[in-house]
């Protein structure tokens, strides 16, 4: 068993969910947000890495998936985006933890089919896969449709090298 936290990055609203992945099945294990306060920009870091940092010791997963940067037509957002997935990833690496990055349309056409579905089409493929009732934060769904992402494109890499080997 493999346990994954997942990470939607975010400078205001950071999501994350945890997932096992098994042999044959994955699990639910948990999903949040971190919500920075309307504090300084470096203050909001420090607060995402203190968050992740908690997340991590609660959990004890195994890995760290995380979306790429994806740049937008705002450089200043994409900017400070990418300062967020800094914070996050250095909790993950201070923590020894290996980090898997993903494009946002990998994730999307991994979880729905599609590399341009919309965010409310993620949450619910998120929701029917794991099986979760009620209705999830748009950035936790996120999280968790990256750690799916993960979990779902390191077997089939494992099955691509067994492969490999065997051939």
């Amino acid at each position: 068993m493999t346990r994954i936290l997942g990470i939607d990055p975010g400078s205001r609203i950071t999501g994350y969910g945890v997932l096992d992945n098994q042999t044959n099945s994955i699990a639910y294990i948990a999903s949040g947000c971190i919500r920075a306060s309307q504090a300084e920009f470096p203050e909001r870091l420090k607060q995402i890495f203190s968050g992740l940092s908690e997340i991590v010791t609660t959990y004890q997963p195994d890995a760290l998936a995380i979306e790429q940067v994806f740049m937008h037509k705002n450089a200043d957002s994409a900017l400070k985006l990418g300062q967020a997935r800094g914070a996050a990833i250095c909790a993950a690496v201070v923590n020894n933890l290996p980090v898997f990055e993903y494009p946002s349309r990998v994730v999307k056409k991994t979880v729905v089919g599609r590399g341009a579905a919309d965010k409310v089409q993620v949450r619910h493929m998120v929701q029917y896969l794991l099986q979760l009732s009620g209705t999830l934060q748009i950035d936790a769904s996120d999280a968790l449709a990256i750690a799916l992402c993960h979990c779902h494109r390191h077997v089939y890499d494992k099955r691509q090298t067994h492969d490999l080997i065997t051939t």
